[in-house]
């Protein structure tokens, strides 16, 4: 028989809700071992049957504990907010050949408000995001294949993101993709209730998510990996 699929459990959430509450060392050092065993644990679990699937559909992007993980820690340094630790837990799986919060991938994390799934691109830089309004300009055509299909309208939704409320400089104003090439992020996802990560169906949906936002991941992707390459 095959392993069951990975999840969280109702702890998991229970211990999330408990650090919200109470986001402080020392209560955090005192469930330090309920952390690693309803987050933790699980999170490499699942991130580990990732890798394994993700050969099948999207084999471009990397799924490791160690790279994939997101530390429960926050950065307070330059934050008004100092509690010390994230009430969520999250994933990232990046893009072979670049950084990884270059370009884009796809993203998954649990709360105690909610579970979203999702990917694309959050934050590119000036250059990178020159680079993919040029070839979205070039390829409107497949972008749309992409996002206007039934199966992403039906997994995901539709794409989002911040936009600019007109045509960016150096597109004309009626060219054929100005709605996308708005767009300041490329960001696809679904929101669902905290309860789907503990449940049967948490992996299946996973995958189903995943398998609808990864070709929009890797037609982003594309002009990065050529400029990266050369």
């Amino acid at each position: 028989m095959p392993a069951p699929a990975p999840r969280f459990t109702p702890a998991t959430l229970t211990f999330l809700r408990g650090l919200k509450r109470n986001n402080r060392r020392e209560w955090f050092q005192a469930h330090r071992a309920e952390y690693d065993d309803c987050v933790r644990e699980p999170m490499t679990a699942i991130i580990e049957r990732l890798a394994a699937d993700f050969r099948s559909f999207a084999p471009e992007l990397v799924a490791s504990p160690k790279r994939s993980m997101y530390r429960i820690y926050r950065d307070v340094r330059f934050s008004e907010n100092k509690a010390p630790y994230k009430t969520h837990a999250a994933a990232v799986f990046p893009t072979r050949g670049l950084e990884k919060h270059e370009g884009a991938g796809l993203y998954f994390h649990v709360s105690p408000t909610e579970v979203w799934v999702g990917g694309g691109m959050y934050a590119p830089q000036t250059a990178q995001l020159q680079a993919v309004r040029e070839h979205i300009a070039a390829n409107v055509k497949r972008l749309r294949t992409i996002v206007e299909s039934s199966g992403f309208h039906r997994q995901v939704g539709r794409l989002e993101g911040e936009r600019l409320q007109r045509v960016p400089r150096g597109f004309p104003r009626d060219h054929e993709a100005a709605e996308f090439l708005k767009f300041r992020q490329f960001l696809a996802g679904r929101e669902f209730p905290p309860a789907l990560a503990a449940s049967p169906r948490f992996y299946a949906t996973l995958l189903s998510v995943f398998r609808r936002v990864a070709p929009l991941a890797r037609f982003l992707n594309e002009p990065l990996l050529g400029r990266h390459n050369g």
